[in-house]
């Protein structure tokens, strides 16, 4: 029988928003590993539980140190905000599980921030969207501008994951210089902060003004279609029903 890896998303990281399916994993894991800030956000509720972690960076140490629990019998979980299929460890693990052929991989579904972002805001992507990372770590710029621009001429719903750092301040400006070229400045759009956390934030404005506007590494933007509009204070996507 097979050593197993769980590689859990717990979305923002309250327990209301993860999964019935990633708790219940959880808690029959011996050993929960990830980065520390999640880990101090499941502290309380799996306190009994090994936690392991490494600092922000250590990608791959972190999931070598699973399969290194895994193969001493342990039955471990790693975890990742949001979804761990989306922006997460879920391909790193695989890639290294090469290496392990004996130990066996399941992912567990979470929420991602475009979906928990997407409810605070109102309906925004009801209708056909992309999601494009402006995280140039693992990603050159030029091609994180080749994507930008294909959203905007595909008339995509458009959300932006990692709009800024403290070493990317400007990255967001960047993005809404791309998109204007093709998209009008009276677009609607919306951002929120710190999703399904203490001191969330939501703000809708115009493409012309989010440019001017200072976010964070823990927001998510959202710029609307041509169909999109604001409604009653909400970012709404409409279908098109007659």
């Amino acid at each position: 029988m097979k050593n197993s890896i769980y590689i859990v998303g717990m979305g923002p990281g309250r327990e209301e928003m993860m999964t019935a399916e990633a708790i219940h994993i959880l808690e029959q894991s011996d050993v929960i590993v990830g980065y520390t800030l999640y880990l101090d956000l499941l502290s309380v509720r799996f306190k009994e539980k090994e936690l392991l972690s490494t600092p922000m960076r250590q990608e791959k140490e972190r999931c070598r140190l699973c399969f290194q629990e895994a193969e001493k019998g342990k039955r471990v979980a790693l975890v990742c905000s949001g979804d761990a299929g989306i922006y997460g460890m879920a391909s790193l693990m695989y890639e290294l599980g090469k290496e392990y052929p004996e130990i066996e991989l399941f992912v567990i579904a979470g929420i991602t921030a475009a979906s928990s972002g997407a409810a605070v805001l109102g309906a925004p992507l009801n209708h056909d969207f992309c999601v494009i990372s402006l995280s140039d770590l693992l990603t050159p710029w030029e091609r994180i501008e080749k994507r930008l621009n294909a959203a905007a001429e595909g008339d995509f719903v458009i959300v932006l994951y990692n709009p800024s750092s403290r070493k990317r301040k400007d990255y967001l400006m960047r993005a809404c210089d791309i998109l204007l070229r093709s998209i009008e400045g009276e677009r609607v759009c919306g951002y929120v902060e710190n999703i399904g956390r203490k001191g969330t934030k939501v703000e809708t404005c115009k493409l012309k003004e989010l440019r001017e506007r200072e976010v964070n590494m823990f927001t998510t933007v959202f710029i609307g279609s041509s169909g999109s509009e604001i409604i009653n204070g909400k970012l709404i996507t409409k279908r098109g029903y007659q």
